[in-house]
This record gives C-alpha cells, sequence and structure tokens, in this order.
C-alpha cells in the first residue's frame, strides 16, 4: 500500500535512450523529465508520435532494463525515476516483476496481443497463473467474472475466443487482463487504440468507473487530447522527448505557447461540468 502523502510515481530529471544495430549512437527519447502521480490519481499524457511518451511507459511499467547494443530496450541514462517507491534506475525488471511492483500495463496493441489459442477467460486469467501455477481455479474464475463485468462485458464472453469479439470488447478484455491482479498503479498506453469512435466512451467510462472503485492511480497515455481530458484532471504534454506543459488541463490549455500546444487547443472540445475523479485518495493495498 502507498501512503497517502506518497508520490506513486516520482520521476526527477529522467532520461531515456535507446541504442540498436540500426542506430550508430544513441538515440536519447526522453530527456529530462520530472512530474509526479499522486495516490488515486489519473495524470493524462499527450503527445504526438515519436514523442517519447510510450517510452516513458514501458519504463515506468518495470519493462525498461539495462540494453545491449542491438536490443532496441529503453535504458534510463539519467535522472532518477521512482515507481511505489522503488528506484528504477540501475535494477533490471522483466514482466515477470510486474507483481512485485504492481503495476499493470495496457500496452497500445493490447487488444492484439491476446492469445488466439486462449478462451477470453483464459486469456485475462494468464496473469494470475503466471504468478501462481498452483492458484485455486475456482478464485481464479470468480476474480475473471468480477472483472469481465466491471469492463462492462457479458459473462457469456467469457468461453469466447478473442476473434469472435469486436475491436472494442477486445481493448476492454485487454483492460480486464491488466487489472486482474488489483494493481495500485496501471498503465494505459493509447487505450483506444483501434476502437471505433462509437464505442470509444465506453472503453473509456469502464477504466474511468474501475479506477474510481479500485481507487488505484493511473498514466493514461494518447495522441488525442480528447482521450485523456475525458478521465484525468491533470494534464502533461511532450513533445520531442520532452515535457513542454504540465499541470490541471485548463491551466495547460489556457495559455498555450508551444506551437503543438496551440494546435491541441485547436482541437479542444469543452469538458462537461463534473465532480473531477481523480482525487487524491489512498490507494487499496
Amino acid at each position: 500500500m502507498v501512503s497517502e502523502g506518497r508520490a506513486v510515481v516520482r520521476a526527477r530529471d529522467v532520461s531515456i535512450h535507446y541504442r540498436s544495430n540500426a542506430r550508430p549512437a544513441e538515440y536519447v527519447a526522453v530527456r529530462g523529465v520530472t512530474f509526479e502521480i499522486r495516490p488515486g490519481e489519473i495524470l493524462g499524457l499527450v503527445g504526438e508520435s515519436g514523442s517519447g511518451k510510450s517510452t516513458l511507459a514501458v519504463t515506468i511499467a518495470g519493462l525498461a532494463r539495462p540494453s545491449r547494443p542491438g536490443s532496441g530496450i529503453p535504458r534510463i541514462s539519467g535522472g532518477a525515476l521512482e515507481v511505489l517507491g522503488r528506484s528504477l534506475r540501475h535494477s533490471s525488471h522483466r514482466i515477470r516483476d510486474l507483481t512485485a511492483l504492481r503495476v499493470g500495463y495496457l500496452p497500445q496493441d493490447g487488444a492484439e496481443r491476446l492469445n488466439s489459442d486462449f478462451t477470453i477467460a483464459e486469456n485475462v486469467a494468464e496473469p494470475i497463473y503466471r504468478r501462481d501455477r498452483r492458484f485455486n481455479a475456482r478464485e481464479a474464475a470468480d476474480a475473471v467474472a468480477y472483472v469481465i463485468d466491471a469492463v462492462r462485458l457479458p459473462l457469456t464472453v467469457m468461453n469466447r475466443m478473442p476473434w469472435e469479439l469486436s475491436s472494442g470488447q477486445r481493448q476492454r478484455v485487454a483492460l480486464a487482463r491488466a487489472l486482474i491482479l488489483e494493481p495500485a498503479l496501471l498503465v494505459a498506453d493509447e487505450p483506444t487504440r483501434g476502437v471505433d469512435v462509437s464505442v470509444r466512451h465506453g472503453v473509456l467510462e469502464a477504466l474511468r468507473d474501475l479506477q474510481r472503485d479500485r481507487e488505484f492511480s493511473a498514466l493514461v497515455i494518447s495522441s488525442e487530447l480528447s482521450v485523456v481530458t475525458t478521465i484525468a484532471s491533470r494534464l502533461a504534454v511532450m513533445q520531442h522527448g520532452i515535457l513542454i506543459g504540465l499541470g490541471a488541463v485548463d491551466a495547460v490549455l489556457d495559455s498555450p505557447y508551444e506551437e503543438y500546444l496551440k494546435s491541441l487547443v485547436a482541437t479542444r472540445v469543452p469538458r462537461p461540468r463534473k465532480a473531477p475523479i481523480d482525487q487524491a485518495r489512498p490507494t487499496i493495498g
């Protein structure tokens, strides 16, 4: 459990680079980024393709580790990054370590990553059995049913195959999978990618309601301003690997000074007046 006053994510002047055979020199994807995510908060991160936002996502999710030439894996090369009180600067993490970090990760292609040979229930339950192969099957089934219902899918989908579902339904399954272990932090990279415009609201609403009920913190990333402002009241804006805006949504967008910020403002749709759903609250352990 993260204490009420302690940041869930604390980045201080963080730089992240890649080294690969395709690039003779290191490629710096993130340059000197500083921000925090508070307990129970959703921070929205928006930026153009190539701005460094997805690199930041996989690093916070614990998937970045020291790289070898040609590996193409992001490496923290400067500054400090703490997730749930654990420094990621000099540690090596793999996917299985996400359980220890209590971080859920929804990648851009989460819907496409579902195992086509597994039923929906088996796909959602897989992280449980990756953590503990002897986990009680009845308890796992109950947990899967709960989270499937929470993402607003009928329980009848549990015995269906991924290819039988629509893109929007598969994306909700990927979200359920990311949340099955009840993480303290969710990193959702482009949660509406590949989802028809007509059903995007449903995906975001399910995510918003789950965050409200379970009180986890979240970093929600998108190239579309409307996606992040739907569920977050604080906004971070990246361009060319740096933060060019950070703060309350209105504060960031009401006085744009960068050209990219001005272009975001031009696409902005006024948000309905409602109580913010990401008030800082203790995360349930």
